[in-house]
């Protein structure tokens, strides 16, 4: 699979997140959903599903959902050699709880989630260049 997103600006994408009061990645995930389906080989539930029960829980269960993928990328970007800061659960995971009624914690931690997904689609997309 070729990826040709691999320059997402995560600090702008979270920006814009909280502008629109989450309703941005409800429409702006479900591609990036396939994508990390694509890398991960796991199956996970849906963020629109998550989001909607997120609307009755203060949020905590789309803060978990994105940690568990941060975390799952992490170990396919050590998987790929990548190295570097990497996102991880617990740094996605604690920028969006301890910071969330700030701007620059959603920004921190979705600029380091979508950084960990760019560096490993441009590596994947590398690896298919060369193996064809």
């Amino acid at each position: 699979m070729k990826f040709i997103h691999t320059h997402r600006h995560g600090a702008v994408l979270a920006l814009i997140d909280l502008v629109t009061f989450g309703l941005f990645f409800l429409f702006y995930l479900p591609p990036v959903e396939q994508e990390i389906r694509s890398i991960t080989q796991k199956d996970f539930v849906p963020y629109w599903k998550v989001f909607l029960l997120g609307l009755l829980t203060l949020i905590i269960p789309n803060i978990v959902w994105i940690s568990f993928r941060a975390e799952e990328l992490k170990q396919k970007a050590l998987e790929l050699g990548i190295e570097g800061k990497l996102t991880s659960f617990h740094h996605m995971f604690l920028w969006n709880l301890f910071f969330m009624w700030t701007i620059i914690g959603p920004m921190i931690a979705t600029q380091r989630f979508f950084g960990t997904l760019n560096q490993i689609e441009e590596k994947l997309n590398q690896q298919e260049a060369i193996h064809g």
